[in-house]
């Protein structure tokens, strides 16, 4: 797609993954701190779907919805996860691989030539609530390790 849609709506679709499994994680979490932390985590990353889905539209293009497939996936994988040994550390590396993984992808784009300006900077805004949420996944993950 021409401007960069395609890219921003990968991105938007990995951006819901990511609130969708803040939410989860946060269910699992068995610290009422940690699950409080993860469900503004998850909101916080609401605001980046939002973003990128008010620059898709502007664009001209369909907004997303749902997130993908890896990351229904990732989610079993939580589930299954969590279900044996410490949830709280276990919920914890689950989204740091999360996070590692949506700030790998926003690197990625920010390095496709096919993002206009107006939405290289709203990716390069996304990009650094994502650094600041896998930063935080870092620190949460060490606490609960």
């Amino acid at each position: 797609m021409a401007n960069g849609i395609a890219t921003l709506q990968t991105l938007t679709d990995t951006a819901i993954d990511s609130v969708i499994g803040y939410e989860k994680a946060a269910e699992s979490a068995t610290s009422a701190g940690l699950s409080q932390t993860l469900r503004q985590c998850a909101t916080e990353r609401r605001e980046v779907v939002n973003n990128l889905n008010n620059e898709i539209s502007r664009l001209g293009g369909d907004t997303r919805e749902d997130g993908t497939f890896s990351g229904s996936v990732h989610r079993v994988w939580t589930d299954i996860t969590t279900a044996f040994g410490d949830k709280n550390e276990s919920t914890m590396e689950r989204v740091e691989e999360g996070e590692d993984y949506i700030k790998a992808k926003f690197e990625t784009a920010l390095e496709d030539n096919e993002l206009e300006p107006q939405s290289r900077q709203i990716v390069q805004q996304c990009y650094s609530q994502v650094c600041e949420g896998e930063r935080m996944s870092d620190r949460l993950a060490a606490q609960f390790d």
